[in-house]
């Protein structure tokens, strides 16, 4: 990435990346349980180092549900430098004709910085979405028994060094 040039977001949410659910407990991935407001999450062991390497070609951003909340437990918790700037959303998922996250995104974003987004719910509003806007857009879909993984950080690395060489 060229020094005048700005970083592209990565917009990652919690649930389902981070916080990983659904997998049977005999089965259960490497990590650590922790308490946010009395609720159990249960944090990828590699999450972390995940978005420790991202931060370098990418500026992270929460894109979660939890909001400012993220920055009161999760940086201490994955060791990362924090706290991260987040994105903050209006009314309540189901609220809006498409998904919920989209507005708050594009108010945050605008419509021509390159963003990635890292998400366990993108439907088919996010996929046209993602076609149609006009900055560099990638979107990546996580299982939340397993969150992000190794195959996704190196999506996002290559993809990164491939806008790095367009600038």
């Amino acid at each position: 990435m060229p020094a005048n040039s700005r970083k592209p977001l990565l917009l990652v949410d919690v649930d389902g990346v981070i916080s990983l659910f659904g997998f049977t407990p005999d089965k259960r991935p490497a990590g650590a349980f922790l308490s946010v407001d009395g609720v159990l999450h249960y944090l990828s062991a590699a999450a972390g180092d995940h978005l420790r390497r991202l931060s370098a070609p990418y500026e992270l951003v929460w894109c979660s549900g939890w909001e400012e909340r993220a920055n009161e437990y999760l940086p201490q918790a994955l060791g990362l430098p924090g706290p991260l700037h987040h994105i903050t959303f209006a009314g309540a998922p189901g609220w809006a004709d498409r998904h919920w996250k989209l507005d708050a995104i594009e108010a945050h974003a605008g419509p021509d910085r390159a963003l990635a987004w890292i998400d366990d719910d993108h439907d088919e509003d996010c996929q046209e979405w993602a076609r149609e806007r006009p900055g560099p857009t990638l979107l990546l879909t996580t299982e939340p028994p397993t969150g992000i993984t190794d195959r996704h950080v190196a999506e996002l690395e290559r993809w990164a060094q491939a806008l790095a060489t367009i600038d």
